[in-house]
């Protein structure tokens, strides 16, 4: 994680993040909301709503206290812009 701006340890922040191909977060959530766009490879994201692949270009946002699952594309990990409007946490969840 390369910080662009802000501290994600302690407020609102903006990084450039790299997820190793095959990384996986597990099932989590965030207590603020979070925004993401991939520059490459894919971030991949689960959620009672089904499963998305977000590539290169594309935009997500992650509501904070939705309970979702996030990883890296096995082949090429994911690397991509990450804003958030508080600290950054995650959350362990079932």
């Amino acid at each position: 994680m390369e910080v662009l701006w802000g501290d994600p340890d302690k407020g609102a922040h903006a990084t450039f993040t790299k997820f190793e191909p095959g990384y996986d977060a597990g099932m989590h959530t965030h207590t603020s909301d979070v925004w993401i766009a991939v520059i490459k490879g894919a971030y991949l994201y689960k959620d009672d709503g089904g499963e998305k692949r977000v590539g290169p270009g594309d935009f997500l946002r992650v509501p904070g206290g939705h309970k979702h699952w996030s990883g890296g594309d096995k082949a090429d990990g994911a690397l991509f812009y990450e804003e958030g409007s508080a600290k950054f946490d995650l959350i362990p969840s079932k």
